[in-house]
């Protein structure tokens, strides 16, 4: 291009006549481009003249993004005459020196733009390399704990990264503590009850929110909205700092969310909405708030779809509308790899093996659940009608029946042996398959299997492999096995063999008086204990399968237990023996206290 339009030379008279001495102007203009930069963490726009020589090509600053001439040296080289229109047309609105995220996408993916759009090589930069090179950051006010180095430079990098990008997407694998990091950054930018943050999850999840915010949070003030006596008004929600509430109620009272501007959405096992055309999507989606955070270990379970539905969550807009971006990213490797670099910057997406020199051998992780209002009913009308059935031995029988009745409402057993693994499978009308505890389990190995990993459940009661297996039946193909009381020992071995020379995820359901000792099963990575023991060697024991010598990596230990009731009183006295050393406690040994308060919760009362 010549510089022969009048309006060009018009510009360089008043320029050239005020050149210092020496100093030139080209007669060719350069072609103009707007470069994405990053500065201190934040995105810029700067103009630049591009010059192609001897096959060379160089980027020259223009002075502002609206002059029409860049300097070389003593040459002064023009851009177009009409660049300040051009660059208003292309950026509209835009703050050049403070670009959102999304904008950087839609700069990017605008076709045929009147003026050349390209990014800097580090504006796509991925979270978790973002993250890796960030400094220990000091220790987070009013957090009762220590967070392991990866989980503070997550904290960090979500605090930094949400201020210019309004969302993001925590996708750490199972295990790697998720909920600790999500509360360590409340703590950082914290919420008031004007503008309190929602944390949405599945039912089977409540329970766990708010024992973890009252252990490690107790600063923050929280309200549970669920069941019969919740906020009838957007002004009820507005009585905390944090507010829990399930997917499902949301959808329903969906008016009295969107009365409230949110400091913080935070949507916990996110896949759970990565259908864009469901319900509880479309419910999320019409939530007001300032920051947004979809949490989850799978962010693509079976399309590119899911992870739009998670992006235009956590930044509204971001890869555009649904259909355009169906038509613009196929289910296929190439529109795969270009998602993923659009998307790495806001998806911190950390394995377990990527972060073992920050953990420990094995992670303790206690999941608190609630029974939920129907099934406390009914755990109440168990404990009512073995008193009064057994007026004698009642209190020992009682706990043994409640044991049961929180492995599954289906399993039956007697009073003969308390502590009996043989339990019937009766299948009833007013209990469903999928309990809170079975939900659980399913998620845990759903992302479990997804990420290829071999997981060990070990249940008393012998029916529950059955159960389970039943309600993973749409998980994605994996080995299952099961080892009990009546597998014959000389073929216990060989399942576990088989469990672990399977090419890709499995499942083995385990009794742990069966399979909790003498087998090396190392294959596994992620224990979980579905069912409680009076008697912590047994756990501990059965824990060991996987976590011993020949394991190279960390093993994640779950224990799933439902809040205020028989589970509970386990989980304390079965600590309390540990701290005292005395791991030989016969497994049928309960005292005086136990029964009392195993006896005492009534786990109705905290649905109110």
């Amino acid at each position: 291009m010549s510089l022969s339009n009048p309006k060009d030379i018009a510009e360089f008279r008043s320029l050239i006549d005020n050149l210092p001495n020496g100093w030139q102007v080209s007669k060719r203009v350069l072609d103009p481009v707007l470069m994405i930069q990053r500065r201190d963490g934040l995105f810029i726009l700067r103009l630049f003249g591009r010059r192609r020589m001897r096959g060379q090509e160089s980027f020259l600053p223009a002075l502002s993004n609206y002059h029409n001439w860049v300097r070389e040296g003593d040459i002064v080289r023009p851009l177009p005459h009409d660049i300040a229109t051009a660059v208003a047309a292309t950026t509209g609105d835009i703050d050049h020196e403070k670009v959102a995220f999304k904008d950087v996408i839609r700069l990017l993916r605008i076709q045929d733009p009147a003026i050349q759009i390209l990014a800097d090589d580090d504006v796509f930069t991925p979270a978790r390399s973002e993250a890796e090179i960030l400094v220990e950051m000091a220790p987070v006010p009013g957090l009762n704990a220590t967070l392991f180095p990866y989980q503070a430079r997550g904290v960090q990098w979500m605090s930094d990264t949400i201020e210019h990008t309004g969302g993001l997407i925590l996708a750490d694998e199972m295990g790697l503590g998720k909920t600790i990091q999500i509360i360590s950054l409340l703590l950082l930018r914290e919420p008031n009850e004007k503008s309190p943050a929602l944390i949405i999850c599945t039912t089977s999840l409540i329970a766990n929110w708010r024992s973890e915010i009252f252990q490690f949070a107790p600063k923050l003030s929280v309200l549970i909205h669920r069941g019969p006596h919740r906020a009838g008004l957007s002004s009820g929600l507005q009585r905390a700092q944090v507010v829990i509430t399930t997917y499902d109620t949301l959808a329903n009272d969906l008016p009295i969310f969107i009365g409230v501007e949110w400091s913080w959405l935070v949507c916990d096992e996110a896949q759970a909405i990565k259908n864009p055309d469901s319900n509880r999507r479309k419910a999320v989606a019409a939530v007001p708030r300032l920051r947004a955070i979809p949490m989850t270990g799978t962010p693509v379970e079976t399309s590119l779809l899911n992870l739009w539905s998670l992006a235009d969550i956590a930044i509204p807009g971001l890869l555009g509308g649904q259909t355009s971006f169906e038509e613009s990213f196929p289910d296929d490797v190439d529109s795969a790899m270009a998602l993923a670099h659009m998307t790495d910057p806001i998806v911190l997406r950390r394995r377990v093996a990527d972060v073992a020199g920050d953990l420990p051998e094995r992670i303790d992780i206690d999941v608190p659940l609630e029974l939920g209002e129907r099934l406390a009913e009914q755990y109440i009308q168990v404990k009512t009608e073995t008193l009064e059935k057994y007026p004698v031995a009642g209190a020992l029988v009682a706990t043994g029946q409640l044991q049961i009745f929180c492995a599954h409402p289906w399993l039956r057993g007697t009073s003969d042996d308390i502590d009996s693994e043989n339990v019937d499978l009766v299948r009833r009308s007013k209990a469903s398959l999928f309990t809170p505890k079975i939900e659980r389990t399913v998620a845990l190995l759903e992302e479990a299997f997804l990420t290829g990993k071999k997981v060990l459940i070990f249940a008393i009661f012998n029916r529950c492999g059955d159960i389970i297996r039943e309600a993973g039946s749409s998980l994605p193909s994996a080995y299952w096995g099961a080892i009990n009381g009546a597998t014959p020992q000389e073929d216990r071995q060989k399942i576990v063999d088989e469990f672990s020379m399977h090419n890709g995820p499995g499942c083995l359901v385990l009794n742990p008086k069966a399979a909790g000792a003498g087998l090396n099963i190392v294959a596994a990575t992620v224990v979980i204990h579905y069912t409680q023991a009076w008697n912590p060697a047994l756990e501990l024991q059965a824990s060991a399968r996987a976590h011993r010598r020949g394991q190279t990596l960390p093993v994640t230990v779950y224990r799933l237990f439902y809040e205020d009731t028989v589970e509970c009183v386990m989980i304390d006295r079965a600590e309390w023996r540990k701290q005292l050393g005395n791991e030989a406690v016969p497994v049928s040994t309960r005292d005086d206290t136990d029964l009392r308060k195993a006896l005492s919760l009534e786990p109705g009362r905290s649905y109110d």
